[in-house]
């Protein structure tokens, strides 16, 4: 299960994650952005209560900073929990994306 929390202040979208993002749920999390992304330039994702995520979660992660790189913007990712950071640093993800 996945609830998704949206907060849009000028042109800074908040997404807060709760639950996991894995095979079931990165539909949905893909879906909520696509909608969601025009006239964004800042994307920030909250994981603070994200339990778990997936190879299809962190595809999804890559999916949001190719378009907010393509419309030149940029996202970020904060409150990111020890086992979610541990799954980033494996993957190299840690690398290439901006977590605060």
């Amino acid at each position: 299960m996945l609830n998704i929390s949206k907060q849009l202040e000028n042109d800074t979208l908040l997404i807060a994650l709760e639950g996991k993002l894995d095979t079931a749920t990165s539909p949905i999390l893909e879906k909520e952005l696509s909608e969601s992304m025009d006239g964004v330039g800042t994307l920030v994702f909250d994981f603070d209560k994200l339990v778990y995520i997936s190879s299809s979660g962190l595809r999804i992660l890559l999916y949001a900073q190719k378009i907010m790189m393509a419309k030149g913007g940029k996202m970020s990712l904060k409150n990111v929990n020890e086992l979610i950071m541990d799954i980033f640093e494996v993957t190299g993800f840690a690398e290439i994306l901006t977590i605060e």
